[in-house]
Formats: structure tokens, C-alpha cells, sequence
């Protein structure tokens, strides 16, 4: 293995009295790293070195299925849980990883063994505050890890954080497709039917969050223990506080005939295109 590329190197510097790397950490344990490569590969049908640097995470078919009409060239490769695709051309590979906080806590993890440069999650969320209204785009700048997912990999202190390159880069092609965003703070739970809590709702206005989902803290504070760079664009499918506002199956499928194509294609432009166009993404060495 290239020694610059070496994931086991000790930093350079580093007294062997004050090592405090964590065996638990991917780039920490050989044995983890190799363990997790086979995963990756058996779970998506495709080998780590098999990846583009560029990858997008979904939860969703359609998506998948978006990027192969989008991209004349993609690969579609079917493991044993989920699904993958990848286009030369463009650069990009996409995976729909299902859904929830576990889930979204091993695809980071194990993507770390296909050395990727930068990672967007394509995900959907529930609007929360009063301005906002379905098909709306969010760029988080932070996510409350609501979940328990995260705490096996960071302190409860540590804020759950996108790589803030990946996120300007994104905010940048939004822009100059046409589209506005908004920023601000995502609440990622693992409570499911929250709507009907009504302790739990108040909790949320107190929190002045913009809108509530499953796997975007996890996916943030993962992907900073395993030094994968990520973003996130999500897309407002739901009012779930307003009345009649919770999301059903007509609702979900008006949302995916009207917005769900443009949120995909933003994804595809900003992942391509961030090699050439956007700023260099520092790897930290921990």
C-alpha cells in the first residue's frame, strides 16, 4: 500500500507515550479496515477500489434510478443489502443504503476503506419551522444527534458537523441551477412517530431546529471518526407539524414526481464537478 495513502501510518510527530488512537476508529485497525472492505463489497455487489472518489448516498430507488438515466454509462451493481452505481464519466458512484440511523453509521464507515474525496447524502427531511414548505432545499450546518448510532464513535459532546467545503461547493451549483436553499440546524431522530409526542414536539420549537430526519447526524459525526469528507442536500417532503401536514403515500409520491429530479440531478453536478471546480479537501490526520 502507497504510504501516503496508508490509513495505519502514525502521524508524524507522534510520541508513542501520548498514541491515544482508538482501536474501535477504521484507519485505526487493520484488521476492522479489512473486515469493513469485505463488507462494502458484499453489501453493495462492488470492491472498494471498484468506487469513484465522488459518491453520493441515498435512501431511496427512484434515485437510483434517476442517476441511471442520467449517466448513459452507469453501472448498476446489486449486493446483498443494498444497491450501487457508478459512472466514469461522470466521476460519481451512488448507493441506496436504505434508511435509518445503524445503517447510515455503517456505509460511512465501511466507505472509508474505498478512500472517497468527497461524500453528499441526497436525504429527505421533515420541515419544521414555518417558512419552509415542501420541495424547499436544505444545506445543515450542524445536526442534533438525537440517535444512538453516533455515540459508539464521538464523544456526546462533539457537534455533529459536515465538511464545510463540500457543503459550499453545493450551495454554489444550487445557486447556478436556479434554486434557493436554507441553512441551519437539522434534528436527527431515531424516534419514529414522533408527531404524535406532544413533550416531544416542544422540545423541537425549543430547539429552533429547521427540520427533522433519521440519519444526517449520524452520517456527519461518522464520517468525521473515519476522516470521510461529507455533505449533505436535503430536501423538505413534509410539514409535520402543521395540520394534515404529515407525509402519507400520496403526498411522498407528489413529492417524488415534482422535486425528487432536480434535488438528484443538483447531487450529480455538485459531486462531478467538485474535482475540477471546488476548493481541495484537506484529509486530517488525527
Amino acid at each position: 500500500m502507497d504510504s501516503k495513502l496508508d490509513p495505519f501510518q502514525k502521524p508524524v510527530g507522534l510520541d508513542d507515550d501520548f498514541d491515544t488512537s482508538n482501536p474501535n476508529l477504521i484507519y485505526a485497525n487493520p484488521d476492522k479496515w479489512k473486515i469493513a472492505a469485505d463488507i462494502l463489497e458484499r453489501y453493495t455487489g462492488t470492491a472498494p477500489e471498484a468506487y469513484q472518489k465522488q459518491i453520493i448516498l441515498t435512501n431511496f430507488g427512484h434515485y437510483m434510478e434517476r442517476f441511471a438515466s442520467l449517466c448513459d454509462d452507469a453501472e448498476v451493481s446489486e449486493g446483498s443489502a443494498m444497491t450501487a452505481a457508478h459512472s466514469k464519466k461522470m466521476g460519481v458512484s451512488i448507493i441506496d443504503f436504505s434508511i435509518g440511523s445503524p445503517v447510515a453509521a455503517l456505509i460511512i464507515e465501511i466507505l472509508a476503506t474505498a478512500d472517497p474525496k468527497a461524500v453528499l447524502f441526497l436525504g429527505i427531511c421533515g420541515g419544521l419551522h414555518r417558512s419552509l414548505k415542501v420541495g424547499d432545499f436544505i444545506l445543515p450546518t450542524a445536526a442534533i444527534r438525537d440517535e444512538g448510532a453516533s455515540r459508539h464513535f464521538m464523544p456526546p459532546q462533539v457537534p455533529a458537523l459536515p465538511t464545510f467545503k463540500i457543503q459550499k461547493f453545493v450551495s454554489q451549483i444550487v445557486v447556478e441551477m436556479g434554486y434557493d436553499y436554507r441553512t441551519g440546524v437539522i434534528h436527527t431522530t431515531d424516534y419514529r412517530f414522533w408527531e404524535f409526542d406532544e413533550t416531544f414536539k416542544k422540545q423541537l420549537y425549543e430547539e429552533r431546529a429547521l427540520a427533522i430526519e433519521m440519519e444526517t447526524a449520524t452520517l456527519f459525526s461518522v464520517g468525521f471518526a473515519s476522516k470521510v469528507p461529507i455533505g449533505a442536500l436535503l430536501l423538505v417532503s413534509d410539514l409535520p407539524l402543521k395540520r394534515d401536514g404529515i407525509k402519507t403515500k400520496d403526498s411522498a409520491r407528489a413529492v417524488f414526481r415534482e422535486f425528487t429530479d432536480v434535488h438528484i440531478e443538483a447531487g450529480i453536478k455538485s459531486m462531478s464537478e467538485i474535482a475540477e471546480r471546488g476548493e481541495h479537501i484537506r484529509h486530517y490526520r488525527w
